[in-house]
């Protein structure tokens, strides 16, 4: 699986140059610099990677660990929701615990 993007508070960084017209992966990445400043940005990577951590044990495979840290399993469910980050309400991504 390849890496399109990542958010790296304030930043999203892509892999190629047509990725910035990509509304889907704009937004996903959006998602995640939101939970960031949430959780002051230190926080949200600590809990990301221990997530990810506990989900390679569980799943014993890096994809469906990857695909069920709660942030990511946020930002997948609402990337094409355009309006999703002006009705979300805060830690919403405790909700797909």
């Amino acid at each position: 699986m390849r890496v399109a993007g990542i958010a790296l508070y304030p930043f999203i960084l892509v892999n190629r140059k047509n990725a910035v017209n990509d509304k889907a992966l704009i937004n996903h990445e959006l998602i995640h610099i939101k939970q960031q400043q949430e959780m002051l940005v230190i926080f949200f990577y600590i809990a990301y990677l221990l997530n990810y951590f506990i989900n390679l044990i569980k799943y014993r495979n890096h994809h469906q660990a990857y695909l069920n840290i709660v942030f990511e399993r946020e930002a997948y469910k609402n990337e094409q929701n355009s309006v999703y980050l002006k009705n979300r309400g805060f830690w919403c991504w405790r909700f797909y615990l």
